[in-house]
């Protein structure tokens, strides 16, 4: 983005803040022909009070507007800001639910338009394109909202079941990109919507998120009674051999053996791991039921990551990441494999093997860049590989780390 020229970075902000070039021309004080003008080029821009004063508008510094920031370069193309954060946060204040109590909404959202932005938000995390979703989350949750409160009968849990997704699908992405405490409340309010969607494994993979996000609180034992509270629940309930509730169930197991590794319990997390495993062989392939990308192949992702927590990456390296075959790993979506390089550069650094660290940080950034510029616990890494590589690091650790905002 730096190399852009000046008229086209406050374009690219201006339709990141979603404003017309009419209501940002009404703002400036300037006519709609003036700002198409700056941001085709035709007109200069070089004055600094005008400068200033847009930044202003669009919420940024002028340093951003100049490419000029070493703190935040190509990484905003696709990560989330604090602006950002707060239109998520006021769509998640939204309580339509309560209002069409007294008034209903005269017009719902149609399911049928609901169905597919809801498919199209999970495929655009599950392929780790976070900043595409944190900016449309505010009007699919103002949308969905808005469509449960207004759809009775047969619709109702229907529209209930598609605003439990829309939460699951914010705290997923909040807790990556570090915002958990937004995570947890979309999470406990997927929770509750979950229950009135007449959905058990719907609120089976909500308690997954409320745990997952309280974990990253560091609260990992209620995390991991809880996890174990609703599997146990499933496993005495149901079928068991019905694909969907397999799934469901080995989540739960493998979430809480990630918050049992915070606490350093190895014994539970062997356990727990084993037993989403067979849950996996009965399911026999990696499947992405309820969106869980549930299978063998995502449990040995689990084994390795479990073993990072717990400070082994060694074993996590040596061990676990060598029984996943290539072929299955290929499989898997962009999340699932990027998230588990990051992995395997945790564990890397652990073992004081910093070069090879850094190149899974940027075999991650090749498949999900989202994955490695967003995420807080990747810049961790990165600065952990720079602080302990010796003279300059390789230029394209430099480059990347540069793009994440990571000093050098």
């Amino acid at each position: 983005m730096d190399e852009l020229p000046i008229g086209r970075r406050v374009a690219y902000w201006r339709g990141r803040r979603k404003l017309s070039q009419q209501v940002f021309a009404d703002r400036l004080g300037k006519s709609k022909s003036w700002v198409d003008k700056v941001e085709r080029g035709v007109r200069r821009l070089d004055k600094f009070s005008v400068l200033y004063e847009i930044a202003y508008i669009l919420q940024v510094d002028v340093q951003l507007l100049l490419g000029k920031d070493p703190e935040r370069r190509t990484d905003a193309l696709n990560c989330i800001d604090q602006v950002e954060v707060q239109e998520i946060r006021a769509a998640l204040e939204r309580y339509d639910s309560m209002s069409a109590y007294f008034d209903a909404a005269p017009y719902p959202p149609p399911l049928a338009d609901m169905r597919k932005a809801v498919n199209h938000a999970w495929l655009t995390y599950q392929y780790g394109r976070y900043g595409m979703l944190t900016r449309a989350l505010p009007k699919l949750l103002r949308d969905a909202q808005a469509a449960d409160a207004g759809h009775d009968g047969d619709r109702a849990l229907e529209a209930a079941n598609l605003l439990g997704q829309v939460y699951q699908i914010a705290s997923s992405v909040l807790r990556k990109l570090g915002e958990c405490d937004l995570a947890w409340l979309a999470a406990d309010r997927s929770m509750a919507v979950a229950q009135r969607a007449d959905d058990q494994l719907l609120a089976g993979i909500a308690t997954a998120r409320v745990s997952n996000a309280m974990a990253a609180m560091g609260r990992p034992l209620p995390a991991l009674e809880l996890n174990l509270t609703i599997a146990n629940r499933l496993a005495l309930g149901g079928s068991n051999d019905d694909p969907q509730r397999l799934s469901v169930y080995g989540m739960l197991l493998l979430q809480g053996a990630m918050a049992a590794a915070r606490l350093g319990d190895s014994a539970t997390v062997d356990d727990l791991i084993n037993g989403a495993y067979e849950a996996a062989l009965q399911l026999g392939s990696d499947q992405n039921h309820y969106w869980t990308s549930f299978g063998p192949t995502n449990v040995e992702l689990h084994r390795a990551a479990a073993a990072v927590e717990l400070g082994d990456g060694g074993r996590a390296v040596e061990i676990h990441h060598q029984r996943i075959t290539e072929p299955a790993f290929n499989a898997l979506l962009p999340e699932r494999r990027a998230h588990h390089l990051l992995d395997l550069a945790r564990g890397l650094a652990q073992i004081g093997d910093v070069a090879s660290a850094g190149e899974m940080l940027l075999r991650g950034d090749r498949l999900a860049p989202s994955e490695i510029r967003c995420r807080p616990i990747a810049h961790e890494v990165m600065s952990d590989v720079l602080r302990r590589t010796r003279g300059a690091p390789p230029s394209p650790i430099a480059e990347l780390a540069e793009q994440m905002g990571v000093g050098v």
